[in-house]
C-alpha cells in the first residue's frame, strides 16, 4: 500500500471520530439536562403540598390515646414527610408513663404511621382513693372509673408507698406463667422481720399462700402440680419458697 493510500485512509477516518465525539458531547449534555430536571423536580416536590402528611395512623395503644401520642410526639398533619425527626419524636414518645416502645415510619405518599408497645398491665393497687392499674414498670395510671376492675389482673393491697418493690413484682408478674397469674385473686405486702419481702397471695381456688417477691417467678412456678397434691387438704397456708411446704392451721392439728 503507498503512503498516499494511508494519507487518505486516516482522512476518511476523521468524520466518523468527530461523528462519535459529537455523539458523546450530545449524550453528556443530555445527561446534565436530566440531572437539572431531576433535582428541579424534586425541589418542586418537597416545596409543594404533596410531600406534606396528610394521615398520621396509630395503632398498639389502649392505655394511651391517640390525642397523647399526637400531642408527645408533636406530629400534625402538614409537616414534610422527609424531615420528620424520627429519633427526637420516638424519645419524647417512650418518655411516657404507658408506653415501653415506638416507631414512627412513612407510609408513602403521605402518611405517617406510629406503632406503639405499652407495658403490661400487671395488677391494681388498693388504696382508699380507688384502684390504680400497676404497670410492669412499677408505674401506676389513674384510678378505674368507678371502682370497675376487668378482672384481668390481680388486687395489689398493702403496698403503701413502695413503688420499688411494686416495681420488682411487676416484674416477676410478667414472667410468671399466666395460668398461674389468672388464679390469684389478691396479692397482700405482709413483711415480717425475718422475711421483709413476704407476700401473702388468696388465690381463686381458696387456697391461702405465702411467698416472696423476689424470685415469685420461680416460687410460683410449681404451685399447679403442689396445689393438685394438698387438693384434700384444708385450713393451712400453703408456702411456695425455695421449698414449698404446707403449714395447717393449729386448730386443725388439735
Amino acid at each position: 500500500m503507498s503512503r498516499d493510500e494511508k494519507v487518505v485512509s486516516v482522512s476518511e477516518r476523521i468524520p466518523t471520530l468527530q461523528e462519535k465525539r459529537k455523539r458523546k458531547a450530545n449524550r453528556r449534555l443530555l445527561g446534565f439536562v436530566i440531572l437539572f430536571f431531576s433535582l428541579l423536580v424534586l425541589l418542586v416536590y418537597f416545596q409543594s403540598p404533596l410531600s406534606e402528611v396528610k394521615t398520621i395512623t396509630i395503632t398498639g395503644n389502649q392505655l394511651v390515646t391517640d390525642e397523647v401520642i399526637l400531642d408527645e410526639s408533636g406530629l400534625e398533619e402538614g409537616l414534610n414527610i422527609w424531615n420528620l425527626a424520627e429519633a427526637d419524636r420516638v424519645e419524647r414518645l417512650e418518655q411516657t408513663t404507658e408506653i415501653q416502645e415506638a416507631t414512627i415510619e412513612r407510609k408513602l405518599p403521605s402518611t405517617v404511621v406510629v406503632n406503639v408497645t405499652e407495658y403490661p398491665r400487671v395488677g391494681y393497687v388498693s388504696t382508699k382513693e380507688g384502684y390504680f392499674p400497676l404497670l410492669q414498670n412499677g408505674k401506676t395510671l389513674d384510678p378505674v372509673q368507678n371502682n370497675q376492675l376487668a378482672g384481668d389482673a390481680p388486687i395489689l393491697t398493702q403496698f403503701g408507698e413502695q413503688e420499688e418493690l411494686l416495681a420488682l413484682l411487676g416484674e416477676e408478674l410478667i414472667h410468671t406463667a399466666p395460668e398461674i397469674v389468672n388464679r390469684i385473686s389478691e396479692i397482700v405486702f405482709t413483711p415480717t422481720e425475718q422475711a421483709p419481702e413476704e407476700l401473702t397471695l388468696y388465690m381463686n381456688d381458696g387456697t391461702e399462700v405465702r411467698t416472696e417477691i423476689r424470685s415469685f417467678a420461680t416460687y410460683m412456678q410449681p404451685y399447679p402440680q403442689v396445689h393438685e397434691e394438698l387438693d384434700s387438704v384444708e385450713g393451712g397456708v400453703l408456702y411456695m419458697k425455695m421449698s414449698p411446704y404446707f403449714k395447717e392451721n393449729e386448730i386443725n392439728q388439735e
